[in-house]
């Protein structure tokens, strides 16, 4: 699972990359469409394309004479799930700091009641 996570996100590193996913998500496009909006060949796009292939984010597909390139959903559960798992264990770090600072106030707002009555007296 670590290598094909490590294939993923070295997959999205590239900024064309991640916004050739992006478009992706709203349908499937052929090479020559999704080479539309950048300023590379569409040798550099398949070099892309193969990439994310690689790393299992894309599958081209056939219908007659087109090629659509087409997202895999599935990859993203795997990412998603690394993710949340050290979400959740920064989310718990983050309680038990918000607790520790929480107490140091409350204490520290009970040594400053005793220092002002002891001044006081």
């Amino acid at each position: 699972m670590d290598d094909r996570l490590s294939r993923v996100f070295s997959a999205l590193a590239d900024p064309i990359r991640r916004d050739m996913v992006a478009r992706l998500a709203s349908g499937d496009a052929t090479v020559n469409e999704l080479a539309e909006p950048y300023s590379v060949t569409v040798q550099a796009v398949s070099k892309h394309l193969k990439v994310l292939e690689e790393a299992g984010l894309v599958t081209r597909g056939r219908e007659a004479q087109r090629r659509p390139v087409h997202l895999e959903a599935e990859v993203f559960d795997l990412m998603t799930k690394w993710i949340e798992r050290y979400r959740r264990e920064a989310e718990q770090r983050y309680r038990r700091l918000d607790a520790v600072l929480a107490e140091m106030a409350e204490s520290g707002v009970e040594r400053g009641r005793t220092d002002i009555e002891g001044e006081a007296s």
